[in-house]
């Protein structure tokens, strides 16, 4: 009696573990729209657009905020020139996995 009373509670402690297990992974998609997967993939594409635009030796695009939903790289902030504005889509296209860039730059002329 005593193992059979064992497997029980091996069995009820595994079903928990697991109904946790998928839940934990379904809630994370319902909050962001994103699986975990999707979610990683993004936040691996940020950080190389941000190294790109950051190592850029044509234009400074340090002020430049980068967000990426679903391999599509959103680029909002202010630069100085157009010339920056297509500089920082540019490179922003030039890494692995984007699908798409929306650019949001804002032109700002530095003042003096």
């Amino acid at each position: 009696m005593s193992l059979r009373k064992n497997f029980s509670r091996w069995w009820v402690s595994g079903a928990s573990l697991l109904l946790a297990l998928i839940l934990s992974t379904s809630g994370c998609s319902s909050l962001t729209g994103e699986s975990a997967g999707q979610y990683v993939d993004d936040s691996s594409i940020t950080a190389s657009v941000k190294t790109k635009l950051a190592g850029d030796k044509l234009a400074s695009l340090t002020r430049v905020d980068v967000d990426t939903t679903n391999q599509v790289v959103s680029l909002n902030g202010v630069v100085e020139t157009q010339q920056q504005k297509q500089r920082a889509e540019e490179l922003a296209r030039q890494v692995g996995g984007v699908k798409s860039v929306k650019n949001n730059l804002q032109i700002q002329a530095k003042s003096n």
